[in-house]
């Protein structure tokens, strides 16, 4: 058996995509080359991948192992390709780096100091949500990730903390929770609440602590964008819960931010596996962001 890595690299690509022509533009190929390519895979193997039908494919149960190993397969293959790169110094090479939604404006300066300090080094970012950049982490598509603690994977991913911010109760300046000094979890309990897609750590946070306060949030609405979060609450569309960084970015509309007690924050952090070392442009950013946490005042 003899599949080349570019093989591989057009399976996965083929089984995010979910259609061959999507797939194939996406490889810069046609989409009879792929067809022919995925063929030739299927014949190599002696199992058929894929369920084809009418453009849409679904995985076989051969297909969904291939998925696994080849993603760790090119997971393996990217990170020799960078230890031998960087046998003279970090001079080239690629860091796929995992990055939640709401954080990657937070970033901007720590990635920016990487890419003065290092710049041959070429950034791959991928926006997941928070359990989404875990999933990519344990399947080897990603080198290192920013996210908000808590993990769910915790005994399988390392973490190093970054910073806190408070998280405030976002409401329309008019709402009855408004004249409140500070909101409780069962003053929420009466109103509609927005809350973050299913995959946000911060989503996560949320319905665990409403759960211990033995509150019942009445989830309306969900969004993976804070804008859009904060707008649907300003049509008094429901109320909900934001980092302190995004409220200020938030003081000219007609919303209006109070304390949460008890105290919640939003506690972000670099993640990567236990269980492989990091690569040496992964080791980098890890060691900038701690020289920058040094050379910083408190966090909030």
């Amino acid at each position: 058996m003899n599949i080349p890595i570019k093989t591989l690299q057009y399976y996965l690509t083929l089984v995010e995509s979910a259609n061959f022509t999507r797939a194939a533009e996406k490889c810069f190929i046609t989409q009879p080359t792929l067809s022919k390519i995925i063929q030739r895979l299927e014949e190599s193997l002696g199992q058929q991948l894929l369920h084809r039908n009418n453009q849409k494919v679904e995985l076989t149960q051969a297909g969904i192992l291939l998925e696994r190993s080849a993603r760790e397969i090119l997971g393996q293959w990217h990170r020799l390709q960078e230890d031998l790169t960087n046998l003279s110094g970090l001079k080239s090479g690629h860091l796929r780096l995992g990055v939640c939604p709401m954080m990657s404006s937070l970033l901007i300066g720590l990635l920016t100091n990487f890419r003065q300090r290092y710049p041959g080094i070429e950034l791959q970012m991928y926006e997941y949500g928070g359990f989404g950049c875990e999933q990519a982490l344990l399947n080897n598509s990603l080198d290192i990730a920013f996210t908000a603690l808590p993990t769910t994977h915790e005994t399988e991913l390392a973490h190093h903390p970054l910073t806190r911010y408070p998280l405030l109760a976002c409401l329309p300046e008019d709402h009855p929770l408004a004249e409140k000094q500070a909101i409780t979890w069962q003053d929420f309990e009466p109103y509609p609440f927005i809350l973050y897609n299913e995959d946000f750590s911060l989503a996560k946070l949320i319905r665990r602590l409403s759960a211990k306060a033995g509150v019942q949030l009445n989830i309306a609405f969900r969004s993976g964008q804070w804008d859009f979060l904060a707008t649907m609450v300003e049509a008094h569309m429901g109320v909900a819960i934001l980092p302190e960084p995004i409220c200020a970015r938030l003081s000219t509309s007609r919303l209006t931010f109070k304390p949460i007690v008890p105290n919640l924050t939003w506690d972000l952090a670099l993640i990567w596996r236990k269980d492989l070392p990091l690569t040496p442009a992964a080791a980098a950013l890890l060691h900038l962001s701690q020289q920058a946490q040094l050379a910083a005042p408190s966090s909030p």
